[in-house]
């Protein structure tokens, strides 16, 4: 084995000790900006191109022009620091994205953004990697890493190894949230994974000019980057605001008339999701395995709820329930949007939606960012969680384009979720009666 100073830190010497052991294969290094992530997973990758002799491994990142302007820069800086030359040492073919060290071991640079053209990232090829290395992961799905996972399989028993796939990033509400984050927080992370916090402040080499730059960062970004907190997300496109998401459940919201939502279980959703709302305050969330017209007609009742101010998701399996409830609203995602009654020109370029689907959930995010909703306080902590998960992955798809509003889609979602997002579909269909409010009854004196 080559023997070389690698210089760790304290938190980089715990990921090390992971990353050449016998028991972990996904090892999450990171949670801050600062912490020596990159440097960590350059140094691993070619500490084990030069100890095992024809090798293979990958480098990724969502997008491989990314790559290339910054983890790749932070390669040839610790080949440099270990005294490894360029074109001696190893070769770097930039057109085909190939580093080859001399004793024929090679690390491929891959790009694992999900294409809508390459769904099943069959351009990642079937080449098989002995380990592999993805940095920024919060901007990759879970289906990149599975199927990058999927490939490290080379030389495994010759090297006497265990598949190794090391991943890197600040904070994110993608799979590193679900699958690393928060079972770790709650001590239920799965024994082949592993999760090591990294901060700008556990490392001890870096500028104390890049810790100060943190310091000025606005509070989402500081809160993400200086303070790793997973709670928050930085991207512009989401709808709701993580603290106004948080005032759901403590929120007086208004009162008024009963209302029931559905989402019905089907179509890939995993149950069936019933708000009972009092105004804009969710007074009960009911979720069943499934549900026929009777029980929810039983609902109906005991909530004196009349079927005219019942909404059921109608696509799919609802479908059948709305049928089989004459008076209940159907739902329909791809409905053309409501149009509001003597709209100026500057209201219909502001209400310029996709469908129906996208002008509740604009219209539920001003709600809440707004504080006009509540949630009840005593919700089960178990679909708090759920609520909180469904309305952070809710962003606008393609801004910045001359084209309607639009959101994510369900698929899209679900590979950044894992799962639907049903309860918080439920809280956006309930802006529908909003666009559809009675008119006040006028009473109207005869004279004779």
């Amino acid at each position: 084995m080559l023997e070389i100073n690698l210089n760790l830190t304290k938190k980089q010497k715990e990921a090390w000790k992971k990353l050449i052991d016998h028991t972990h294969t996904e090892i999450f290094f990171g949670g801050g900006a600062g912490g020596g992530k990159s440097r960590l997973g350059c140094m691993w990758l070619i500490f084990n191109c030069l100890n095992y002799k024809g090798s293979r491994w990958f480098m990724g990142r969502a997008i491989l022009k990314e790559l290339k302007e910054s983890t790749l820069l932070t390669f040839f800086e610790v080949c440099r620091d270990w005294g490894l030359k360029i074109n001696e040492d190893f070769r770097y073919n930039q057109v085909d994205g190939v580093i080859t060290f001399a004793n024929g071991s090679t690390i491929y640079l891959k790009d694992f953004f999900l294409y809508p053209s390459d769904p099943e990232f069959d351009s990642l090829g079937s080449t098989e990697y002995t380990g592999g290395f993805i940095d920024e992961a919060s901007q990759i799905t879970e289906k990149a890493k599975n199927i990058a996972m999927s490939r490290i399989r080379y030389k495994l028993d010759e090297f006497k190894l265990i598949p190794k796939l090391l991943i890197a990033s600040n904070p994110g509400k993608n799979f590193l949230y679900y699958q690393f984050y928060k079972p770790y927080t709650e001590n239920r992370l799965e024994p082949y994974r592993a999760f090591i916090t990294a901060l700008v402040g556990d490392n001890e080499f870096i500028s104390k000019y890049y810790r100060e730059n943190l310091q000025k960062l606005d509070k989402v970004s500081k809160e993400r980057l200086l303070y790793g907190n997973f709670e928050y997300d930085d991207d512009p496109t989401r709808l709701f605001n993580y603290d106004s998401i948080i005032d759901l459940f403590t929120n007086n919201a208004e009162r008024g008339e009963k209302y029931a939502v559905v989402d019905v279980a089907g179509r890939g959703r995993d149950r069936t999701v019933i708000t009972i709302w009092d105004g804009l305050f969710v007074e009960e969330i009911i979720v069943k395995d499934n549900i026929s017209n009777v029980e929810m007609d039983e609902i109906l009742t005991k909530r004196k709820i009349p079927r005219s101010k019942c909404l059921i998701d109608e696509d799919g399996v609802g479908f059948g329930l709305v049928k089989d409830m004459p008076g209940v609203k159907g739902f329909v995602n791809n409905a053309q949007p409501i149009k509001k009654e003597n709209e100026t020109e500057e209201e219909k370029v502001m209400h310029n939606y996709a469908n129906l689907k996208a002008q509740c959930w604009f219209t539920l995010a001003n709600y809440v960012n707004s504080g006009k909703i509540g949630i009840y306080k005593d919700i089960p902590i178990e679909i708090k969680k759920l609520i909180i998960g469904d309305l952070e992955q809710i962003k606008q798809k393609d801004p910045g384009k001359d084209r309607p509003l639009r959101v994510l889609t369900k698929e899209e979602i679900k590979e950044l979720l894992g799962r639907s997002t049903d309860i918080g579909d439920t809280l956006m269909m309930r802006m529908y009666f909003e666009f559809n409010k009675r008119q006040p009854f006028a009473m109207v004196m005869l004279r004779i």
